[in-house]
């Protein structure tokens, strides 16, 4: 058949045809409009693939693990953006890899101690931060833990070291100890090793430290002159690792310079603008996640920005460091338990959410935190207990500065049938409180009824066996809580706070590692 009479293909040359159509609109452009439109799809198609190749290898740099090992939580998910969110902080002991100069594989077993513990606290409201540290030296209760990998069961163990949670287990038994420990839930934790010090005190460009005098600990190598340093690389990390170079050279003096260190790291992020650069936030996140591991919930980066961006605003007087509170071990001086009724105190404070660096600020409670009903005579009659009150351990603590006041109260407990009692002398208190261990609520509720104390001065306290009266110098007579004794909660000791990102604290020295300049 013969050829018609336009050409074959509307991408063929001819007379009669004009430019290809796809072509019409471009090819009228001014030249200069040419230009600048090639080169804006230049940058635009080069900025994707920056941002694609960044996102790739962010995500590809997260190393990820279960957030518990059997203790399951009973809260539902957090949202990234809003709501309240804890996040547990740990730094990891392992010597292989590029640690291996620290020490030999064999210093650490499993997955590891942790060699730093912080639950990182953030309000719903964005506006407070609490950063707690528990010192390794803490003895606890673990729980029953199961490694997610091999499906190896670990039997509750009692009175071990805090940091020694995860070397079987995992992270996650560590998640599961601090939630039976302060009666929260963990949402997140995030864990680091020795490498990513090193590197994000290069990445920042140094932090300054302070210390009253010079300095030289042969064990972390730290050496320091007297008053402000800028410290990075490897003298940043054994700044934080130093045990005996603070104070009396125990773990509590070494938390203080982790706080301090923190502190100062935060103060420079926010005063030179890093949360709000992209290129500093690019290199500090690079470096972070090649040396982080994370839960399931936090492995994605846009999930790390999001809680980035919740931190950038907060006020630097609002982030409250606090140490756990503790007293030497009675089987060993060389260890820690939970001092009560401080530790107690502070872990009913974060339930209710209070802020710490104000106490008498207003504050909602948390539905977790609400007490068991009181138990108030009333027209019904009341059930009878469920467990035998001759064999439920309950004590009275002393600290109203009465003398023979906790005799008193153990013949009343022992008159309602409460035998198995006992009684001791304790640091002053002004608010009486009744603290109970897990599986101690019941019996509390009962005790709390039996001497008129209200139960909104009832304290939930793991560390604590059965059922303990701290009795105040708000209930120095007779053995019925007076009605205008006061129902508020049990107050905060006044030093709970060691400091906040605002301020500028100097380390003491240990004495034995002074060194002349």
């Amino acid at each position: 058949m013969p050829a018609g009479p336009g050409p074959v293909s509307r991408h063929a040359s001819g007379t009669g045809l004009g430019a290809a159509r796809h072509l019409g609109p471009f090819r009228g452009m001014p030249v200069w409009l040419k230009a600048t439109t090639a080169v804006v799809a230049v940058v635009l198609v080069a900025g994707l693939a920056f941002a694609g190749f960044w996102l790739f290898r962010l995500q590809n740099n997260i190393s990820k693990a279960p957030l518990n090992a059997g203790g399951e939580g009973t809260e539902s998910p957090v949202s990234d953006a809003t709501g309240r969110m804890q996040i547990l902080i740990l730094g990891s002991d392992t010597r292989d890899g590029k640690n291996s100069e620290y020490g030999t594989a064999d210093d650490s077993t499993g997955y590891g101690k942790s060699d730093v513990m912080m639950l990182m606290d953030i309000s719903e409201d964005n506006k407070r931060v609490n950063v707690i540290s528990f010192p390794r030296d803490l003895l606890v209760d673990i729980p029953d833990c199961k490694d997610r990998k091999t499906n190896k069961d670990f039997p509750a163990r009692t009175g071990v070291m805090i940091n020694e949670a995860m070397s079987e287990a995992g992270i996650g038994c560590a998640v599961d100890t601090v939630n039976k420990l302060t009666g929260m839930q963990v949402d997140h934790f995030m864990m680091a090793d020795f490498n990513a010090v090193k590197e994000l005190s290069n990445a920042v460009g140094g932090v300054e430290v302070c210390i009253s005098d010079a300095v030289y600990d042969p064990d972390s190598r730290l050496r320091l002159p007297a008053g402000t340093s800028s410290v990075q690389g490897e003298m940043a990390l054994a700044f934080l690792r130093a045990r005996h170079a603070y104070a009396d050279g125990g773990d509590l003096g070494r938390i203080k310079a982790q706080q301090s260190f923190l502190s100062s790291l935060t103060r420079k992020i926010k005063d030179e603008g890093t949360l709000s650069d992209p290129a500093k936030m690019l290199k500090i996140a690079d470096v972070v996640t090649q040396n982080l591991t994370v839960d399931d919930g936090l492995a994605s980066i846009p999930t790390l920005l999001t809680i980035g961006n919740r931190l950038k605003d907060i006020d630097i007087s609002k982030v409250a460091f606090v140490a756990v509170p503790t007293t030497p071990a009675p089987v060993d001086p060389n260890r820690l338990v939970i001092a009560e009724p401080a530790g107690a105190q502070l872990f009913s404070a974060m339930r209710k959410n209070v802020d710490l660096t104000d106490p008498t600020a207003p504050t909602t409670p948390a539905p977790s935190e609400t007490a068991p009903p009181s138990a108030e005579p009333t027209e019904t009659a009341t059930p009878a207990p469920t467990y035998n009150k001759a064999i439920q351990p309950v004590t009275v603590a002393n600290g109203s500065g009465v003398a023979g006041r906790a005799q008193e109260l153990v013949q009343a407990l022992v008159a309602g049938g409460f035998t198995q009692t006992g009684q001791f002398v304790a640091q002053p208190v002004g608010k009486t409180a009744v603290y109970y261990g897990n599986g101690f609520a019941d019996v509390a509720a009962d005790v709390a009824a039996l001497l008129g104390i209200p139960a909104t001065l009832m304290i939930p306290a793991p560390a604590v066996t059965g059922v303990q009266v701290y009795v105040g110098s708000d209930f120095t007579t007779g053995t019925t809580f007076g009605a205008g004794s006061g129902g508020g909660a049990a107050a905060l000791p006044q030093d709970i706070v060691n400091q906040t990102a605002g301020d500028k604290v100097c380390q003491q020295a240990n004495p034995d590692l002074i060194v002349r300049q």
